[in-house]
């Protein structure tokens, strides 16, 4: 049974079609016009109550939150490729940093946009220099996250960083730009693009 994916490409579900070119699994996109509220019907609600895109179901299995789809994504069909095995000292900072991204980068980025005051010691993100600080020493000298071998902890992080480099919501340090653009020339990256920029000219609503 194919994967479906509720899907449009101005969401986080752009990314998670990165993620299904990595793994090379046959899965179908299942367009929603968000100006018609197709995300908020009853039948979406049932599978996201948040009424938010991505939603993946595969078989009999529903995910959302896009790091969440990833890690799944990867155990399920990546185990020891994109996905540490569970006896790997590499799954730990593998799982670090795909959590990383959705509970520290995002609210981080945010509350800097927004001017939230926070005490640091309440708040996943703590301040942000330090939040980019960590950015940075995770990518360290690369060329991923776990060194020379690539995992889905880079379609997460790295989807994330590169979506906020191209809407500057994030400094363009060159430790960002550069992870970004090998990330960029991965074909399986090359392929989700163009699949995405199918679909949103096919539905461009």
């Amino acid at each position: 049974m194919s994967i479906v994916l509720y899907h449009h490409s101005h969401t986080r579900a752009g990314n998670v079609v990165w993620m299904l070119e990595e793994l090379g699994v046959p899965y179908t996109l299942h367009h929603l016009k968000l100006s018609a509220g197709e995300h908020k019907t009853p039948e979406m609600l049932a599978l996201n109550p948040m009424g938010k895109l991505p939603v993946l179901v595969d078989g009999d299995v529903v995910v959302t939150e896009s790091a969440a789809i990833g890690l799944y994504l990867a155990d399920r069909y990546g185990n020891g490729t994109l996905a540490p095995t569970f006896d790997d000292p590499a799954r730990g900072p593998y799982l670090r940093w795909s959590l990383f991204s959705p509970s520290v980068i995002e609210p981080g980025s945010m509350a800097k946009a927004a001017s939230w005051e926070s005490p640091e010691a309440s708040v996943g993100w703590g301040n942000h220099s330090a939040m980019l600080d960590a950015m940075v020493s995770a990518i360290g000298d690369g060329p991923f996250l776990l060194g020379e071998r690539f995992t889905m902890a880079d379609v997460i992080f790295g989807g994330t960083i590169r979506f906020m480099l191209a809407f500057k919501m994030l400094e363009a340090k060159p430790v960002f730009v550069d992870y970004v653009a090998r990330l960029n020339a991965r074909p399986a990256a090359v392929a989700a693009k163009a699949r995405n920029e199918a679909e949103l000219a096919a539905n461009p609503a």
